[in-house]
């Protein structure tokens, strides 16, 4: 499945590279400028409102099991907890997390 992820991504990257072509030489339509500004701004309010969420879904696991996130993340990592779902959903929010800080 990872690799028809790659597969898929590298053709959507030569396609935009297709059409930052057409930008550059003047060829695009308004309609695509139209539609690439409406996607472009509801990636951004998505991505806005993603942190957001995540805290709400961290500070649900952080209350189930009476412990902070970053302290469970330093747990998980050493490999001083099990393997139940819980835990590789929560640890999978840490990593969400941390990536949005960055």
């Amino acid at each position: 499945m990872a690799t028809f992820r790659l597969s898929e991504d590298s053709l959507i990257a030569e396609r935009l590279g297709r059409l930052a072509e057409l930008y550059e030489q003047g060829q695009a339509s308004e309609l695509m400028t139209r539609t690439l500004d409406k996607l472009l701004g509801y990636e951004a309010d998505m991505a806005r409102a993603q942190p957001g969420e995540l805290q709400e879904d961290l500070a649900r696991f952080e209350a189930q099991y009476g412990l902070g996130s970053a302290e469970f993340y330093r747990r998980f990592q050493a490999g001083e907890t099990d393997d139940r779902m819980d835990y590789v959903e929560w640890a999978s929010l840490v990593q969400m997390a941390q990536n949005f800080e960055r």
